[in-house]
């Protein structure tokens, strides 16, 4: 038998222990081996729950315990996240998580520490929720050059876009409406300024560059300067505004950015609404391939973590090697990357722009006091000179090739 530790009761980890108890059959014939959770670390009680009996209080009666060799984390945050993460990974237990903040910060020292006492740290639910991405990247594409990977990574932000290019909606109303609904904190702002997209990125990029991608060296913008207007011309051009996290290796040099595009119907993206993620990735022998499916809640995220806790179980004191080394790179490609913009400017600013920029063609959404135009293809760096000495921009949104 396979006895599993969870730390954390709460969304997560009770779709955790839900997974394994309800499926404990199909994954003991996947394992060859009965899995069972044993004990659970929380601080609070839980009277009447079924699993109230092993409910723990103190992290060490997991660590000690020889018989749990897996554990599955799931209380969030980097503080005693990381601290009892660092133990299991030292008393040789294998970590499953589902925390992406922590990955982000700490994912090629806590690889390192598990490599180097045998056990292994998985983190599939910590990108896209239940959507397999992280497995794909790490085994099943390893014979491509990754060229780049391009999604939707926030349900949050995807459904706040969704209801306001369909219903015409203000920002500040499908913020109120995402609250109202669970998919919005009370404080949004790691959704809305992009910065959970950022995390998550931050995981993909490095393990498809194979160093650190650290989060404050993603160019990130979120979405609160997007307004029903800028849906408006979106319509006039055939396209929808996404927040897209990118990662794109190009001749030119490689980045990645989270930011607010707009996605013509050509591009399979233009389709994925509401919570829903998806990821496309593309390499340089396979072409494009997207995962798409639920990217939070609580048992897709569950799932997820299962699906590492039986990836586990099947090399139990064997690590299996991902390649993401412990070293910092700055990916330097943005500034000659490039694309075209959809710009929106006062109607004053109108012949400045026409100076400024080259052969613009102008977008008629029917406001007359401002001019809107999308630019010729051009560098990030380019547009930047050019916003500069056209005057102050309303909104500007990139426009996804």
């Amino acid at each position: 038998m396979v006895q599993v530790g969870v730390f954390g009761y709460g969304t997560v980890g009770s779709g955790v222990v839900e997974v394994l108890t309800k499926n404990a059959d199909l994954i003991a014939k996947k394992v060859k081996d009965e899995v069972k959770v044993k004990a659970i670390l929380d601080l609070r009680d839980f009277p009447g729950d079924e699993h109230e009996d092993k409910i723990v209080h103190d992290v060490d009666a997991i660590i000690s315990d020889p018989e749990i060799k897996i554990i599955c984390e799931t209380m969030g945050g980097i503080g005693a996240a990381y601290k009892f993460t660092k133990m299991a990974l030292e008393a040789g237990k294998s970590v499953c998580t589902s925390n992406k903040e922590l990955v982000a910060a700490y994912g090629p020292e806590l690889l390192a520490l598990a490599k180097a006492n045998n056990c292994n740290y998985r983190f599939e639910a910590s990108v896209g929720g239940g959507i397999p991405i992280i497995r794909p990247l790490i085994d099943a594409v390893t014979a491509d050059k990754i060229e780049s990977v391009t999604g939707i990574v926030n349900g949050t932000t995807n459904y706040m876009l969704t209801k306001m290019a369909n219903e015409g909606a203000e920002f500040d109303d499908v913020l109120k409406q995402a609250q109202a609904n669970g998919y919005a904190e009370a404080n949004p702002a790691a959704d809305i300024e992009g910065l959970d997209a950022m995390r998550k990125l931050s995981i993909l990029s490095s393990l498809v560059y194979g160093k650190t991608v650290k989060c404050e060296n993603i160019s990130t913008e979120g979405i609160t300067k997007i307004s029903s207007r800028d849906f408006k011309y979106a319509k006039e051009l055939g396209c929808v505004i996404k927040l897209l996290a990118k990662y794109s290796d190009e001749e030119t040099g490689a980045y990645s950015m989270v930011a607010p595009f707009m996605v013509n119907e050509s591009n399979p993206l233009y389709h994925v609404n509401d919570v829903f993620n998806a990821i496309m990735v593309r390499g340089n022998m396979l072409g494009d391939a997207m995962f798409y499916g639920r990217g939070a809640g609580k048992l897709p995220t569950a799932s997820a973590v299962c699906g590492d806790v039986v990836e586990c179980a099947k090399s139990l004191g064997v690590n299996v090697d991902v390649d993401w080394k412990n070293e910092e790179v700055a990916l330097d490609g943005l500034k000659a990357s490039k694309r075209a913009f959809f710009v929106r400017v006062n109607k004053d600013s109108k012949e400045a722009c026409l100076k400024a920029f080259n052969n613009v063609k102008e977008v008629n959404a029917g406001f007359y006091d401002e001019f809107a135009f999308v630019t010729e293809e051009m560098t990030e760096e380019a547009f930047e000179n050019a916003a500069s000495a056209s005057g102050e921009l309303i909104n500007r949104v990139r426009i996804e090739k």
